[in-house]
């Protein structure tokens, strides 16, 4: 793994894991609930995509962003 697969890691386990301890305290809980939450409704919406698939996808893109530098 390269040094900047890494750092995106440990940034990923980091956040994650103050996310985890401080709930909804942590300044990228709501953000990641909002595209959870988004993408449920766009996967209850759209026939190919599913409500559970679509919440997964939904909170994922919601955590990249607040990760990526």
């Amino acid at each position: 793994m390269s040094n900047e697969d890494q750092d995106w890691v440990d940034d990923a386990k980091t956040e994650l894991s103050g996310m985890a301890k401080e709930g909804m305290k942590h300044p990228s809980t709501k953000p990641v609930l909002t595209g959870a939450a988004i993408g449920a409704v766009a996967g209850a919406v759209l026939p190919v995509v599913s409500l559970p698939l679509g919440l997964a996808v939904g909170a994922g893109i919601a955590f990249y962003q607040r990760i990526k530098k």
